[in-house]
């Protein structure tokens, strides 16, 4: 085979029908069902994954705490950028969270801006927003910034799963009566429509 398209199919970019890519670099979810679906196990790493939700605050943070809560737990870094509601700290703690860990943005800037600042700067390996309802160019910028700073962008966005977009994974949570249900609409390098389940606790 020619060595500069075995360059080429060694990217963790370039899917591959025959295999999943198990070599993506990841940040783990906290949620071993979740994980195991994913290709590298977890959170994709220099990209950008969306969240899809049919309403704001729909558990959301069940999904997302446990990568806090790892990532701010040694000396690294995590972000949120325009929560809908301000953060309970007792309840981030409680989960958790280091506190003196974790930045807060707050919505009345320009989250995007905010969110590619903190995605290059490298020094947050983990970065989650609520940007609203964004285009297909602005969710390129996002994962152009998160290559740039190796880091994981998860923005969590109202559900539109049908829209174009660069995001190399792509989950919509719905609640069902037997809990949380996490479908994967998009795995870059792994199979899409699977999906796993958080029971009620």
């Amino acid at each position: 085979m020619n060595p500069a398209l075995q360059s080429i199919l060694r990217d963790p970019r370039v899917w591959q029908a025959q295999a999943e890519n198990h070599q993506q670099r990841s940040l783990k979810t906290g949620i071993a069902a979740l994980d195991v679906l994913l290709p590298g196990g977890g959170w994709p790493l220099a990209a950008l994954s969306e969240v899809l939700l049919p309403a704001t605050g729909t558990s959301e943070l069940r999904v997302l705490l446990p990568s806090l809560a790892r990532q701010t737990a040694g000396d690294g870094w995590a972000a949120l950028v325009s929560p809908p509601l301000p953060p309970c700290a007792a309840g981030l703690a409680g989960h958790g969270v280091n506190l003196s860990r974790l930045l807060l943005v707050e919505s009345g800037v320009d989250q995007l801006w905010a969110a590619e600042q903190i995605l290059r700067s490298g020094q947050c390996r983990l970065v989650i927003c609520w940007p609203g309802k964004i285009s297909a160019r602005q969710k390129h910028r996002l994962q152009l910034a998160a290559e740039n700073g190796d880091s994981c962008c998860i923005a969590v966005l109202p559900d539109s799963r049908n829209e174009a977009s660069s995001a190399a994974l792509k989950l919509r949570l719905y609640p069902g009566a037997d809990g949380l249900r996490l479908h994967i609409l998009k795995n870059r390098g792994g199979r899409p429509g699977r999906e796993c389940l958080l029971p009620h606790v």
